[in-house]
């Protein structure tokens, strides 16, 4: 666990993630609040949603890293 808690931490899987996070959490949040925001309509309940939106292209990307980074350590150690 801890290995992919420090490969997580990489600055190029922090990059990508970011990268992920601020094409694919905008786009997320448009489609799951843009009436809300279009009308203004949005309260702090919704706010926070969006935020936490935001947070899972970046978890989906780190993980997906991670998991392929590993995964090829493994094939090669074989």
């Amino acid at each position: 666990m801890r290995k992919r808690i420090e490969t997580a931490r990489q600055p190029e899987v922090v990059r990508t993630a970011l990268r992920f996070a601020l094409i694919v959490g905008p786009v997320l949040v448009f489609i799951n609040h843009g009436d809300a925001i279009i009308a203004g309509s949005m309260d702090a309940t919704a706010w926070l949603k969006s935020a936490l939106t935001m947070l899972v292209p970046y978890a989906v990307s780190t993980l997906s890293s991670v998991s392929a980074y590993h995964s090829c350590r493994n094939n090669s150690d074989e």
